[in-house]
């Protein structure tokens, strides 16, 4: 019925179009791409056009249309080849375990949400296990749900005819991004590469923490790494960790969780993020709802996200982003809902600890009888120094709910008494390319949570939407572990109790599981309500929908909204407990806009006020703790701390912090990179509850607690003195401003870029960290989008690509929403034909 519904309705989607598009055949004497005046090929009204056409308008966005889902994919796939073809050519080698080969198996391979964590070799064997076990292929021979749907498939079909359309016109040889010219690892594309792909994106979620524990894991005094006979062992190879000659003592319970947990929680503060804020029709001015997309991705690599927009007339007509080679939108808006996704608290994965055999540890003991682990040999082709190539393989490990592993997020877990193996709520997912593709043609945010629980293939994102009714929904309704509170109590083990139900060491942490797998009772029961087996029901799972304001910025569902708390799982993550900063930040920022006590005019938001609030880069950490530190500074003794065996004048710090009254991370604040300076110090990694709060959290006030720093503290003095010695060190000026230090590099150019990191409680999240060996920006606000829908017209928009379309040094859009992006600016969209056909910068491509 949901589906049937879902068709029903899609008829309005292009209601407006077949006027226009005969107003978009007088702009075709516009020069096309290739030179040439070619026609559209236009056929009978309230279709799309004959051949799949491809309008670029400003910064190089690409409106595509089509007549049917196949000719659709062939647009984004030579649009997106034609701007980035090299990041995706090198995930294609990635995904099908060639890495090692072409480009050796010591480089860095980008797996997960962390980006570069692990090397080209265990990435391959990672890769080729699933390639062997012909995972994907099994996913593709199942029907819908389980497969893709029909549109699905035809998009993908089309998607590799672009992109290979594409490379065949240029030719590697005549690629313009000197990334991969000339590269024997850049080839035309199979559909089965563009699925391993979106499954490869769909687990990277438990690919990150989990991925060289499983190519490692080997039993006591073996070792996982061999080469094959005659051939050389690699570098990457000989690296690894020899076997222990003896066990050693295992850690206690309390010393693993606290391990893993701290690993887990940097991971998580370093790694993918995004804020989401949807307001309902109590909280807008001159409209009836409005959404904030501000996802944080990676700036390099095969997570950047592209945008565009895709018209079938009739059918669909959506637009924003997508990660690249994805011929959907993920975030984004249609006529009348828009939605965006941030990354949730949920673990997509789970830990199973079992006894082994100690005389025979591949053997492991459940219900009482011995089970023998399967084996599992993987092999790989791999460079040689001289050039050549030689097979190395490793024979890896698997019980009955799992692989095994001998690590998570880094941190050993030893195969001794016991073995940990893993079972990835993902692993069997390609629902989430379906649910992509039914967001697209949604109608308001009722079908989105239907959507949502019919296909339940979102991966380990929470949902936020608007719609044009005046709605704002907050939905954290994804793929989960089937681990109710009553089943976790039965069966988590000592270490499982500790990472699942303490207090985390920074909010919004993963609640991670170790069940007890020598009770098969305790493996992830089916949930008659679920859509795959071993998934939490969608039922029991969060959702809100609201007229004033939902929001999320990576913390649990708890406070979506502060003034309706959320109750669910504690798989799903925390509640009572404190919140971030950028959480605070957030729920603020949303209230003094509607309550119109944030110093701008009026109430409510507009497309103007919510651009301002974003880009004011206001810092909630400022806001607590500026006027305690300058403060704390001023009473300094002499001015003079000595910390680290060094003697630290601080007293040149105290005007520049009091001077920087604006609390801000603007490009021309000064004082404020010395403020980030002492705050990371002063968190000394923890969460921001840990420090010296003179008023404690209070879970009945917690988006005002805790509050009031110590003055007295000595902790605060010595991370002031630390910060300053440590910009003096660096040579940076205690009052330089944020354009001096923090930039990112494009063609030799440095941009200046505004923001910081979450820690500080600033929404347009920036992460500054090392890019071949040189400081630039890695992580932060990427595709931010803002979409306002009023009672009739088409809706209005926002937007910018912070780190622009194209990845190619040569491409006219490699820097330009770059430096719009530093400049504060924003892109205004063309949504309807019209507008499309009035861009002064229209330029046509029509697919023959």
């Amino acid at each position: 019925m949901a589906r049937r519904r879902l068709r029903g309705r899609r008829g309005r989607a292009g209601a407006r179009l077949p006027v226009a598009l005969l107003a978009a055949v007088a702009v075709l004497s516009t020069p096309v791409l290739t030179g040439s005046a070619a026609a559209t090929g236009t056929s009978a009204a309230g279709q799309g056009p004959d051949r799949p056409t491809i309008r670029y308008t400003e910064y190089g966005i690409p409106h595509i249309i089509a007549s049917d889902w196949e000719g659709l994919g062939t647009g984004y796939g030579y649009a997106s080849a034609r701007d980035n073809i090299c990041t995706l050519a090198d995930t294609y080698l990635m995904v099908n375990a060639q890495r090692s080969r072409h480009l050796g198996p010591d480089g860095r391979a980008s797996p997960g949400q962390d980006q570069n964590t692990t090397s080209n070799l265990n990435s391959d064997l990672y890769f080729q296990r699933i390639k062997d076990n012909r995972v994907v292929e099994r996913l593709l021979d199942k029907p819908a749900p389980d497969g893709p749907e029909p549109e699905v498939r035809e998009a993908i079909r089309g998607y590799v005819q672009g992109y290979n359309r594409y490379l065949a016109e240029t030719g590697v040889d005549g690629l313009t991004d000197p990334a991969c010219r000339g590269a024997d690892w850049v080839r035309p594309i199979t559909e089965l590469d563009v699925y391993r792909h979106a499954h490869a994106e769909i687990i990277m979620g438990s690919a990150d923490p989990l991925l060289e524990g499983q190519v490692n894991a080997s039993p006591p005094g073996a070792s996982a790494t061999s080469a094959a006979p005659d051939s050389p062992a690699p570098s990457a190879a000989r690296k690894q960790r020899p076997p222990a000659a003896s066990p050693s003592p295992s850690p206690s319970p309390e010393e693993t969780a606290a391990k893993i947990r701290d690993a887990m929680a940097e991971s998580r503060e370093r790694g993918m993020g995004s804020n989401a804020l949807a307001v309902g029709s109590q909280g807008v001015s001159g409209g009836t709802s409005m959404l904030l997309a501000n996802p944080h991705f990676p700036w390099q690599g095969k997570n950047r996200m592209w945008q565009s927009q895709l018209t079938i007339p009739g059918k669909v007509n959506v637009s924003g982003a997508s990660l690249l080679g994805f011929p959907a939108v993920n975030i984004g808006y249609n006529e009348n809902v828009a939605w965006s996704h941030t990354v949730a608290t949920v673990a997509p994965f789970g830990l199973f600890d079992v006894q082994v055999d100690p005389l025979n540890p591949t053997k492991y003991l459940v219900d009482g009888a011995w089970e023998q682990m399967t084996s599992q040999r993987v092999e790989v082709d791999v460079r040689q120094p001289d050039g050549s190539l030689a097979k190395v393989g490793r024979t890896l490990w698997a019980t009955r709910y799992g692989p095994v592993t001998t690590a998570i997020q880094g941190q050993d877990l030893p195969w001794v008494v016991s073995a940990h193996a893993v079972r990835d709520v993902n692993m069997h997912n390609l629902r989430a390319l379906n649910t992509w593709f039914r967001l697209d043609q949604a109608d308001d945010v009722h079908e989105v949570v239907d959507i949502l629980e019919t296909t339940q293939g979102v991966p380990f994102f929470n949902t936020v939407a608007s719609d044009r009714t005046g709605k704002a929904l907050y939905a954290d309704i994804q793929a989960v572990p089937n681990i109710t509170d009553e089943h976790a109590r039965s069966c988590l083990t000592l270490t499982g109790q500790l990472l699942f139900y303490q207090p985390l060491r920074l909010p919004n942490a993963t609640p991670v599981s170790i069940l007890d797998g020598k009770r098969s009772a305790c493996d992830w029961p089916d949930d008659p309500d679920a859509v795959a087996p071993g998934l939490l029901s969608p039922k029991v799972q969060p959702r809100l929908i609201r007229n004033d304001f939902v929001g999320n910025a990576n913390d649990s569902p708890w406070l979506a909204n502060p003034e309706q708390p959320l109750a669910f799982p504690r798989v799903m993550g925390d509640t009572a407990a404190p919140r971030s900063l950028r959480t605070q930040e957030l729920i603020l920022t949303a209230r003094k806009r509607i309550d119109g006590t944030d110093g701008l005019p009026g109430k409510g938001f507009t497309p103007q006020t919510m651009g301002q609030l974003l880009f004011a880069d206001n810092s909630r950490a400022a806001d607590l703790a500026l006027d305690a530190t300058v403060t704390m500074c001023r009473n300094v003794p002499f001015g003079l701390v000595l910390v680290d065996g060094n003697l630290v004048n601080v007293s040149e710090a105290c005007p520049v912090l009091a001077g920087w009254k604006s609390h801000d991370y603007t490009t021309d604040s000064r004082g404020s990179w010395l403020f980030a300076h002492y705050w990371a110090y002063l968190l000394g990694g923890q969460g921001v509850e840990k420090l010296p709060w003179r008023v404690p959290f209070d879970p009945k006030n917690p988006v005002h607690t805790p509050n009031s720093l110590d003055t007295g503290s000595s902790a605060l003095r010595d991370a002031l003195a630390r910060a300053v010695h440590a910009l003096r060190t660096a040579g940076i000026a205690l009052n330089a401003p944020l354009s001096d230090v923090q930039k990112v590099t494009r063609g030799g150019e440095q941009i200046p870029i505004h923001g910081s990191l979450g820690q500080l409680g600033v929404l347009n999240v920036i992460t500054p960290g090392q890019v071949d060996g040189k400081f630039d920006i890695v992580f932060g606000s990427s595709f931010i989008q803002q979409v306002r829908f009023t009672a009739d017209g088409p809706p209005q928009a926002l937007s910018v690509l912070a780190y622009s379309q194209s990845a190619n040094p040569n491409s006219p859009h490699y820097a330009d929403q770059t430096k719009l992006f530093s400049a504060g600016g924003w892109v205004t969209e063309r949504f309807t034909e019209e507008q499309i056909a009035a861009s002064p910068a229209l330029r046509i491509k029509v697919l023959d």
